[in-house]
């Protein structure tokens, strides 16, 4: 874990961003709201936040030396120990951070990384997390590195003339090869599972994260899933009967929810899983009105859908939580199907389902995909 409060003293944490210039800083803002979020989740208290407008990145440590030095100042007089950074940072970059500030230094993908390893409650998410941080890890690893086998216990032995080095990037080697192994064994599952559904139609819920998908899933079928207002508390898929009062062939998948500047590792690692997406015969789209960026949020779901193959799958636009923001108007140019609902509230449920059950009978589309 980055975060660490095993021993009952919550981290205290200084949050970084970086404006190319000034025009762009409020952006840099709301996304340094959104990390602040991330950081709670992950259990680490803020005690400050700071923004550096520069063109370009450092080569050496991304931000400049006088800010560095002033972070390093901070550091001490807050009793922080933690520094984070909103953007990724190069291995070279976070090992020269480190030396300077004398304090751990974390970017946006690790810590993300970390709360989908806290959140992770089935195998398969479990497994799905492991691997995408291992592979994260392993262009970072140096002579400095915790030995590997310290952190997952000794898998092979030392070869002659190796480096210890070299033999914790091996270790690392053997360990996603093995959970790419266990991994191709829960797909082959997941695909008989899948088979048994090809004659039903399925609709699965996207969306950024916490935008309440869970929720609206739980209304449409009754599921049971774990609702709270947090990010990324459903990491794995969920798949339940949609519920009707007449006799239908439809089935909804929840699914995890997405986020800006999610490390491609969890993307890659989590294709399986969002292969429920891929295959859907419909997609709802919820979106969290009462989010200042929410058309932001949108394209950002629209980009990861696109990169798992699922931007041609058709889908309608929910816009969720509308009794926090009860003026809220749909923008003109969406051409899609749109929807007002507040999910906690109830409101505007019925109109959604009317128009599921009516998209249903259309059957399932073709996919070359399926299997």
């Amino acid at each position: 874990m980055v975060i660490d409060n095993t021993k009952n003293e919550t981290e205290k944490a200084i949050l970084v961003g970086r404006a190319p210039d000034s025009r762009q800083r409020a952006e840099v803002e709301a996304s340094l709201e959104e990390l602040a979020r991330l950081t709670y989740t992950a259990g680490a208290k803020i005690v400050a936040k700071r923004i550096q407008t520069r063109p370009r990145p450092d080569p050496a440590m991304f931000i400049g030396k006088g800010l560095v030095q002033q972070l390093k100042e901070q550091l001490e007089s807050d009793g922080a120990n933690c520094v984070i950074f909103d953007d990724t940072l190069s291995p070279a970059q976070q090992r020269n951070l480190e030396k300077a500030l004398d304090a751990k230094v974390i970017d946006r993908p690790i810590l993300i990384l970390d709360i989908f390893a806290n959140q992770a409650r089935t195998r398969a998410a479990r497994l799905q997390v492991e691997l995408a941080q291992l592979e994260y890890t392993l262009p970072r690893l140096t002579g400095a590195w915790v030995h590997f086998s310290r952190q997952y216990g000794q898998i092979g032995s030392k070869g002659p003339g190796e480096t210890q080095l070299e033999i914790d990037r091996r270790q690392v080697r053997t360990k996603i090869a093995h959970l790419k192994g266990l991994l191709k064994k829960l797909d082959k599952q997941r695909s008989t599972q899948r088979k048994q559904r090809q004659k039903m139609f399925k609709i699965a819920m996207v969306g950024y994260t916490n935008a309440g998908k869970s929720t609206l899933f739980n209304l449409l079928t009754r599921g049971g899933v774990t609702t709270a207002d947090r990010l990324f508390t459903t990491l794995d898929s969920t798949t339940r009967q949609m519920v009707s009062r007449h006799p239908i062939n439809v089935v909804i998948s929840d699914t995890v929810g997405f986020i800006k500047k999610l490390p491609h590792q969890l993307v890659e690692s989590f294709k399986s899983t969002l292969e429920e997406v891929s295959l859907a015969d419909l997609l709802i789209h919820v979106v969290d009105c009462s989010a200042v960026d929410f058309e932001q949020r949108f394209q950002q779901t629209r980009q990861v859908l696109a990169d798992i193959q699922a931007e041609r799958v058709p889908y309608l636009l929910v816009y969720n939580k509308i009794d926090l923001n009860s003026e809220f108007v749909p923008p003109t140019a969406d051409a899609t199907t749109s929807f007002l609902v507040s999910a906690s509230k109830k409101v505007g449920i019925a109109a959604l389902q009317t128009e599921l059950i009516a998209r249903s009978q259309h059957g399932p589309r073709k996919n070359d995909r399926q299997s």
